[in-house]
């Protein structure tokens, strides 16, 4: 395996299009950015990595620590109906402050939007920690998606600016795997126990001290790298009110059709998002400064990465989300049992990340390691599809540890292709449009399988509650279509007590709600399947792009 020299490893490299159409290659360059150009000392670019490291581990903290907690949070708050919008809430913010602040970073340096991050990000986990019912924490949600989205906007686009050098950047990823996988391993068992014996609401508290942490290294030290600029700046608002209005009303339209059918509220909704969907396109081609640069969209190479950019966030969120809800609610396990099996998935994005340093830069067609990526988590979800309360834990294990090292081989990699081929005076926006688009593949992945899971299992316990005849049909059926009974022992417990007078076997229909949902979630697991086939597919597209020492 070859070795690079200390010296090639610093000296800056582009991804730059080579005469012939049908290849990418990375060539040397000057770099004229003086602050860009520098570089490091290893002291004070370590620290300023764990820093953004930090940051990532906050983000994966949160997404794995409360994701575990989502089915006790239902079973206190209730409303599954909000099980998604607690998710999507979160991305929806995220997806338009994401683009806004790449845009801002770029014009007006990185550092203090990280520092405005950090402190939103926090602030809003109090508050989710002290929400008193659904509406109050999606509302908290939302908030703290604002400050993930600017954490993600700019913080990770400010890799860029401390390693030109696209090699140097990957090499550099072990820190962010380190952080994030730390806190992924961490999450699902840390989330599970502090849910069964703390509460929910310590999940979110576990925020503060990893934010405090971020904090401090991101102003000490955080270089602050600025690009000259001329003339006035200016934000493209009415763009963002249109994307958030737009997949905002998308997610409703998603979740009321099943339930309420082509009713003429929700044909009126879908207009209103086409509508809206062409207003957004014509305000974008007009704008100055367009939160969403339409002439990106004319590289295909770009557009085969934000496609595989929000496939992979389909599948990403809607299995971490809704394997907890599997675990518990369908096979009845404990949260702090669901978190532990649940670990393999975030320890294995660590490790999925770590073997990415030392292969891809090794590789022929770097692409193909995107394709193993997808390949894993194919198989995690046909694995997990046909998991049931019977199957042994070990082997519910590996399809986890699979979605963990399949991501870990997709999500670093898609943020520097994206970066080198986009240039770097759009380092900033191009890392957001593709934690965008893999936000808005979250969101919609997130609200499709909710929405499938709630009308299955829905149909399936009244279809076995008719079986008993009226009037107990009608008298029982709202208590077992609420998934409380699934979790909480206390809901079940008082189900039991409640029906053990009409001579029916509460246990038996208990089983039979568990199977239900079992089924529902299996039939959303096929979804993320059929759309890591397709990505794995997609990713043909772009085999062309190489590394090539300069």
């Amino acid at each position: 395996m070859t070795k690079w020299s200390d010296n090639s490893a610093h000296g800056c490299l582009d991804l730059a299009r080579s005469r012939a159409p049908s290849s990418i290659v990375l060539l040397p360059r000057s770099v004229t950015t003086t602050a860009a150009a520098a570089a490091l000392p290893f002291r004070n670019a370590l620290f300023a990595m764990l820093g953004i490291g930090l940051v990532n581990m906050l983000v994966a903290l949160d997404q794995t620590v409360v994701s575990t907690a989502l089915p006790s949070i239902v079973a206190e708050l209730h409303g599954f109906e909000y099980y998604a919008w607690i998710a999507s809430a979160y991305l929806l913010a995220s997806v338009v402050t994401v683009p806004v602040f790449g845009r801002l970073g770029d014009y007006f340096g990185r550092k203090r939007f990280v520092i405005a991050a950090v402190i939103t990000f926090t602030v809003a986990s109090v508050l989710c920690g002290v929400a008193n019912d659904m509406l109050f924490l999606v509302i908290a949600r939302g908030l703290q998606g604002v400050g993930g989205g600017m954490m993600v906007g700019t913080a990770f686009a400010s890799i860029p600016d401390l390693f030109p050098d696209p090699r140097a950047r990957v090499r550099w990823q072990v820190v962010m795997a380190a952080a994030y996988g730390i806190g992924t391993a961490a999450g699902p068992s840390l989330g599970g126990w502090m849910s069964e014996h703390l509460g929910w609401r310590s999940t979110f508290l576990i925020n503060l001290p990893v934010g405090a942490a971020a904090l401090y290294f991101i102003w000490a030290h955080l270089p602050s790298f600025q690009r000259p600029h001329e003339g006035e700046v200016k934000i493209d608002w009415l763009g963002a009110g249109l994307v958030a209005a737009v997949l905002g009303g998308l997610q409703a339209f998603i979740e009321a059709v099943p339930k309420d059918g082509l009713t003429a509220g929700n044909i009126t909704l879908a207009v209103c998002v086409v509508v809206g969907a062409i207003a957004l396109f014509v305000c974008e081609k007009r704008a100055t400064h367009p939160i969403i640069p339409l002439d990106l969209f004319k590289d295909s190479q770009l557009v085969t990465l934000f496609t595989l950019g929000m496939l992979s966030g389909f599948v990403m969120f809607s299995l971490i989300f809704f394997a907890p809800l599997l675990l518990q609610g369908g096979f009845g396990l404990s949260p702090q049992q669901a978190g532990l099996l649940a670990t393999p998935i975030a320890a294995c994005i660590a490790l999925g990340s770590v073997l990415n340093t030392r292969i891809v830069i090794h590789m022929k067609k770097p692409t193909r390691i995107l394709s193993i990526g997808f390949g894993l988590l194919l198989f995690a979800s046909i694995g997990i599809a046909f998991a049931n309360a019977d199957t042994p834990h070990l082997w519910l294990e590996l399809p986890m540890a699979a979605v963990g090292v399949g991501l870990g081989f997709i999500l670093n990699n898609l943020n520097v292709f994206g970066q080198e081929i986009a240039g770097r005076e759009r380092f900033g926006i191009t890392t957001a449009l593709l934690q965008s688009t893999r936000m808005v593949g979250g969101m919609l992945g997130t609200s499709i399988v909710a929405t499938v899971v709630q009308h299955h299992y829905r149909d399936v316990v009244t279809r076995t509650m008719s079986v008993l005849g009226e009037p107990a049909a009608s008298q029982w059926r709202p208590r077992f279509v609420d998934l409380r009974i699934l979790i909480d022992d206390a809901s079940r417990l008082k189900l039991i007590a409640d029906m053990k007078s009409s001579g029916l076997n509460t246990l038996a229909l208990i089983d039979t709600a568990r199977d239900a949902l079992v089924q529902s979630i299996h039939i959303g697991v096929w979804l993320t399947a059929v759309a890591a086939l397709a990505a794995a597919l997609l990713v043909q597209r772009i085999s062309h792009v190489v590394f090539r020492r300069g």
